[in-house]
C-alpha cells in the first residue's frame, strides 16, 4: 500500500488527507494483520508527520508563515493517524499526543493561526477554549462552537478538526468536555451559551450563522443546547436519543417492566423535542458514538413525516487486528461540508440549498 504523503511537496495538505483517506479505507487488508504489520505502519506514518514538522520549520524560517502552516497541519493529519493505530494503553500512544500537542503549540505561539482564549463564564469563572478565526470585520464568516468527546482533550479535537476546516470559511471555537459539561440541571447549556455570546462578540463572526458539533457524550450536550438556545443556525448532535434511551432504561428499572414503551408514545416523545430543535440537525450514527444506527434512522423517519430538518451520517470503520478504526478524515469531511452548506444556507433562506459533497454517501438523506 502506498503511504508517502508527497513529502517533496512541503505543506500539500490536499495530498496528505486524500493519502490518509485511502489508507485507513484499505486497512483490513494484508497491512493490518498482526503487530509487526500495524508498528510498522504506525512508524511510517509518525515518521511522515516529523518530516512535515521539519518543512514546516524550513517554511517558517524563510518567512513563509502560510506554507509553514500548512505543512505543520499535513503533520497533525499523520500524526492523528499512527494515533488511531495505537492502542490506547501503548507508551507510544503518549509520545504521538506530545507531538499532536507541539503542532498546535507551534501553530498558536510561532505562527499565530490559532488563539488561546478565556470566556466569561455563568459561574463567573473563565473558560478557557481554542479559537481559529476565518472572517474579518468586512467579511464575517460563519463559525461552529466543537466540543470534544469526554476522554479527549480540546487540543486533541482541534488537531484533529483543525486541517478538514481550514479552507472551508468558517471559524472555530474549540472546547473539552470536561470544562462544559455539568450535572446541576440547564449549567452545561448556560456554559455553552456563554460560548455563543463570545462568537458573536466577535468581530470577524457572523452571529447568524453560527453552528455547534459535539462528539460522543458531547453529542447529547449539544442537542440540550440547540433546544435551549434557539440562536444556533445547524447542529450536530445525537437528536435525543442519549436522553431518551437513559429515561426508558430508568422507567424500566424503577417500574420492573422490561416492555418497550408504546410506538406512539415513543414518537410523539421524540418529535416533542425534535420541534424545540429550530436549526437544521445532523446525527452521526454508528461508530465510537452511542447513537444506534436504526434508532436513528427511526428518528429520521419520524422528523420526514413532520418535515423536520435532519440528515444523518455515518463514519465509515474499518475492522483490523486491532478493533474497529474509523475513517475520521471522511468524517471530519462530511460534517464540515453539511455545517459549510446549513450555514451558508441559514444566512439565504430564499436560496435552494447546494448539494452536499461527495462524501461516499456518508450522509444518508431521506
Amino acid at each position: 500500500m502506498e503511504y508517502a504523503a508527497c513529502s517533496h511537496k512541503g505543506g500539500d495538505l490536499a495530498t496528505v488527507r486524500r493519502r490518509a483517506a485511502a489508507f485507513l479505507d484499505n486497512l483490513s487488508g494484508e497491512e493490518s494483520r498482526g503487530p509487526v504489520a500495524r508498528q510498522s505502519w504506525i512508524i511510517k506514518w509518525t515518521k511522515i508527520g516529523e518530516e512535515q514538522c521539519r518543512v514546516g520549520d524550513l517554511k517558517a524560517g524563510k518567512g513563509d508563515s502560510n506554507e509553514a502552516a500548512e505543512a505543520r497541519l499535513c503533520a497533525l493529519t499523520a500524526f492523528e493517524v499512527a494515533r488511531r493505530l495505537l492502542d490506547e494503553n501503548d507508551p507510544q500512544c503518549g509520545e504521538v499526543t506530545a507531538k499532536i500537542e507541539a503542532g498546535i503549540q507551534c501553530l498558536e505561539v510561532a505562527l499565530a493561526k490559532v488563539e488561546r482564549v478565556k470566556i466569561a463564564s455563568c459561574d463567573y469563572t473563565e473558560l478557557l477554549a481554542y479559537y481559529v478565526p476565518a472572517g474579518n470585520d468586512r467579511l464575517p464568516t460563519p463559525a461552529v462552537i466543537c466540543i470534544s468527546m469526554e476522554d479527549e482533550s480540546e487540543t486533541t479535537l482541534l488537531a484533529r478538526l483543525l486541517p478538514a476546516v481550514i479552507d472551508r470559511g468558517m471559524s472555530l471555537l474549540v472546547v473539552s468536555h470536561r470544562d462544559v459539561s455539568n450535572p446541576a440541571w440547564g449549567l452545561s447549556q448556560a456554559l455553552l451559551s456563554s460560548c455563543l455570546d463570545y462568537l458573536s462578540a466577535r468581530p470577524g463572526v457572523d452571529a447568524a450563522r453560527i453552528g455547534v458539533y459535539g462528539e460522543g457524550m458531547s453529542a447529547a450536550l449539544a442537542t440540550d443546547f440547540a433546544a435551549s438556545d434557539r440562536r444556533l443556525a445547524a447542529v450536530v448532535c445525537d437528536g435525543g436519543l442519549w436522553n431518551w434511551t437513559r429515561m426508558r432504561a430508568s422507567v424500566g428499572w424503577m417500574t420492573g417492566v422490561a416492555d418497550a414503551p408504546e410506538q406512539g408514545r415513543v414518537t410523539a416523545h421524540r418529535t416533542q423535542l425534535m420541534r424545540r430543535l429550530r436549526c437544521p440537525v445532523l446525527v452521526v450514527t454508528g461508530g465510537r458514538g452511542f447513537v444506534s444506527v436504526s434508532e436513528a434512522m427511526k428518528l429520521q423517519t419520524e422528523c420526514i413525516e413532520e418535515r423536520i430538518d435532519l440528515d444523518l451520517a455515518m463514519p465509515r470503520m474499518i475492522k483490523s487486528s486491532g478493533g474497529c478504526i474509523e475513517n475520521f478524515v471522511t468524517l471530519d469531511d462530511c460534517i464540515f461540508g453539511w455545517l459549510k452548506q446549513k450555514l451558508a444556507f441559514s444566512a439565504a433562506p430564499s436560496s435552494e440549498p447546494k448539494d452536499l459533497p461527495d462524501i461516499r454517501s456518508q450522509v444518508l438523506g431521506p
